[in-house]
């Protein structure tokens, strides 16, 4: 089910349906998430107070105990594993954001929206990305890598075409790699910058996140969104195995 942001039916914001490879269901049964897409999302207010209230909470959250968050997280650890990625040295989005606000007592600050979705990722331990959709170049997909798709990305501060290793899970579009190891890294073909309008955002989630969890998630990030461009037209659908399988 697609809904705009307050719950009535969404017909504005064509929203975006990820494509994800069998194969990452079959090694992965329990893999949901939910799929945020943004059109005319123009920043009218760059600190709203539902987007400090955000950040504050997710930069107390980091320094207590929160035995979901970490489950969840435990859970994406043996995920990366199961491809072959190390957890301590490449961590999910997650995890990697989480132990950065722990180290800086502070969320990075980027823009209002990017923001946004790295307060939640903390607050609840759910790895959250953000592609800019007129960069993109067909739908989102989510497959296991052949080592030949390229990868926009940075070396030694000089923009760089890399390779996925082979059996990596990445996500793609129709032009190559738009984000390695899973939720690790991001490309710089399609992120979000500051003049970006049309976006979409997903939640990712494995099986210590409840749909219950993620959903409520999802909500509280576009409330804080509504609140800095409030002409955004917002549709969200959470998708499971049966739902993607459904829609493919």
């Amino acid at each position: 089910m697609t809904r705009s942001d307050n719950g009535s039916a969404a017909t504005d914001a064509a929203p975006v349906v990820p494509i994800v490879a069998p194969e990452i269901h079959e090694r992965h049964p329990d893999f949901h998430l939910v799929s945020i897409t943004l059109r005319n999302a123009l920043v009218q207010v760059d600190d709203s107070p539902e987007l400090s209230e955000l950040l504050a909470a997710a930069e107390v959250s980091v320094h207590q105990e929160d035995h979901a968050r970490d489950a969840h997280l435990a859970a994406w650890a043996e995920a990366y594993r199961a491809f072959g990625a190390k957890p301590n040295r490449t961590p999910c989005s997650a995890a990697a954001l989480l132990k950065r606000t722990r180290k800086d007592s502070a969320l990075p600050r980027i823009s209002p929206i990017v923001n946004a979705y790295n307060a939640i990722s903390v607050l609840y331990g759910i790895p959250v990305g953000g592609e800019d959709l007129d960069r993109y170049k067909g739908r989102p997909h989510l497959r296991i890598a052949t080592g030949d798709e390229p990868f926009d990305t940075v070396q030694d501060g000089q923009p760089a075409i890399e390779n996925p290793e082979v059996g990596e899970v990445v996500w793609c579009d129709d032009r190559g790699v738009t984000c390695r190891r899973w939720n690790w890294r991001q490309g710089r073909r399609t992120m979000i910058t500051s003049g970006s309008t049309s976006l979409w955002l997903v939640l990712e989630a494995l099986g210590p996140a409840t749909q219950e969890s993620v959903e409520r998630a999802a909500k509280q990030l576009t409330r804080v969104i509504s609140s800095v461009c409030p002409s955004a037209e917002i549709a969200t659908s959470y998708l499971d195995r049966s739902e993607l399988n459904r829609l493919a």
